[in-house]
């Protein structure tokens, strides 16, 4: 087994500890401060980024916005299903990429809202296409469709007995524009308004990129040898005005940081060897593994991760495996609140 396997992490005992929903207000959330210089782990308060950042600084955050991607369903037995829409593969909306369990091709799902789904083709990377009766477009899925929360946040609801919060506006950033994820960037899930407006008034400067997470980010890695892990492409883009502030910055000598891993891997998808970034649109199919060198970021703002997860390796690659273990077991006796609704680190 390749040494940089991380599975050392699945001994933690973490599953107490995975937040159902998140701190209220979002910035009250804990923030675990890891200096990769000095192997330090101190504790804070999301809030108190305003007072550790400054006019040197840039925070690079994710635009993407979630869809109501989970869509309900019914086989025509009368058996229940649902569809986890992935990416449109038509122009005219009738096509979809998708995940489906006990799926196969010839089949068809009545969907809400009336509409049938009759699954294609089962595709090389584990996901359905799927024909629908009529157009899937954001009118649509605004009726019909529901928040795709992760299943470890249901199931801790359903061990709790706890009440449901309303996810469709809490499972978001609150700067989120463009449509087109199917799960969230959580990293960002602790800014609020008042916390930018002290980020601003601190002369801490800010960018926005575009990466529409998809099944890539959470799509586990099970390989003995994870060099042999094969990352699903996700669509991204960075714009000219974000490229000419972001390399303008660095230049003058400023520290960049990556808020969540989707914004980290759009940063080396579109920058060269020496961090200089381009604008344009791509695909991101990097899989960011320990002994990786960065090359734009400088620091790294993320949520604490599932065992055996892209973000969970990408993390361990940038603070250092054997530091980022130190710091998650430091964060299991402290009781931080883990995965999409919980508690953030920031690692400089």
């Amino acid at each position: 087994m390749s040494d940089d396997a991380l599975k050392e992490f699945e001994a933690l005992d973490i599953e107490p500890l995975i937040a159902d929903r998140p701190a209220e207000p979002r910035d009250a959330s804990r923030l675990a401060c890891v200096d990769r210089a000095s192997g330090a782990v101190t504790h804070r308060r999301f809030r108190d980024l305003a007072d550790l950042l400054g006019p040197r600084d840039l925070l690079v955050l994710n635009r993407s916005k979630v869809w109501k991607a989970r869509l309900a369903a019914a086989k025509p037995t009368g058996g229940k299903s649902e569809i986890l829409l992935m990416a449109p593969a038509s122009p005219d909306g009738l096509v979809w990429t998708g995940l489906c369990r006990k799926i196969q091709p010839g089949q068809s799902l009545n969907c809400a809202g009336g509409a049938s789904a009759e699954c294609l083709a089962r595709n090389a990377d584990g996901s359905y296409s799927f024909r629908f009766s009529a157009p899937v477009d954001e009118a649509y899925l605004a009726a019909n469709g529901a928040v795709p929360l992760p299943q470890y946040i249901l199931k801790a609801r359903a061990r709790r007995g706890a009440e449901a919060p309303a996810d469709e506006e809490k499972y978001q950033t609150v700067y989120a524009a463009e449509a087109g994820s199917i799960a969230a960037h959580t990293a960002g899930f602790h800014f609020t308004p008042d916390l930018f407006a002290r980020l601003d008034a601190a002369g801490v400067k800010k960018a926005f990129v575009t990466l529409h997470i998809g099944w890539g980010t959470f799509k586990p890695v099970r390989s003995e040898d994870p060099a042999s892990h094969v990352m699903m492409e996700e669509s991204c883009s960075v714009s000219g005005e974000t490229a000419a502030a972001i390399n303008a910055h660095r230049a003058a000598g400023g520290r960049v940081i990556a808020v969540g891993t989707s914004s980290m891997r759009t940063l080396e998808t579109f920058s060269d060897d020496s961090g200089t970034l381009r604008a344009g649109e791509g695909r991101a199919g990097l899989f960011i593994r320990p002994g990786y060198r960065f090359k734009t970021a400088g620091a790294f703002i993320t949520n604490l991760h599932v065992p055996e997860s892209a973000p969970l390796y990408m993390t361990a690659a940038f603070a250092g495996r054997d530091l980022l273990f130190k710091a998650y077991s430091e964060l299991v006796r402290e009781k931080y609140r883990f995965y999409s609704y919980g508690d953030s680190m920031f690692v400089s």
